[in-house]
């Protein structure tokens, strides 16, 4: 992950997907989520094309040592494709490993799907979180990782 502090407070946080990809636009400053979902890919595409003034942040795959598969490669191709869509319209980006993520929210890499998503829930609130289901949580942590890490 990039150590730099990013210069917006408004994050389009990604969690790819072969097909389709979960995402939230968080407002850092306000801590809100402002728009959530899960959308096919080239939606995403559009979505990041046409919003302004954000930072798009998307989880990177890691390489553990463990054999991988076709899926692996395909959200390969789709983070690249988000980055480039983001380059292309000027827009600030990063990259998050999940490793980053878990240890920013849980302070160790044992942590669990549950324990990233109690931690946003205790870190956030109820009201905040309300509506994230899903691959939206993965890209809540992200956003939340990335506005608190400098």
């Amino acid at each position: 992950m990039k150590k730099e502090k990013i210069n917006n407070s408004l994050i389009l946080a990604i969690d790819p997907g072969t097909e389709q990809s979960g995402y939230v636009l968080f407002d850092a400053d306000n801590k809100m989520v402002c728009q959530r979902g899960i959308v096919p890919n080239d939606e995403m595409l559009n979505l990041i094309a046409i919003t302004d003034g954000i930072c798009v942040v998307v989880e990177m795959i890691a390489s553990y040592g463990m054999a991988v598969g076709k899926d692996t490669f395909e959200t390969c191709v789709w983070i690249g494709r988000f980055v480039q869509t983001a380059i292309n319209g000027g827009l600030e980006y990063q990259l998050v490993y999940r490793k980053d993520v878990k240890m920013f929210l849980c302070g160790t890499m044992k942590a669990k799907d549950t324990n990233i998503r109690q931690a946003l829930i205790d870190l956030l609130g109820k009201d905040v979180t309300k509506g994230i289901s899903k691959h939206m949580w993965a890209a809540l942590a992200i956003a939340v990782t990335v506005s608190r890490t400098e």
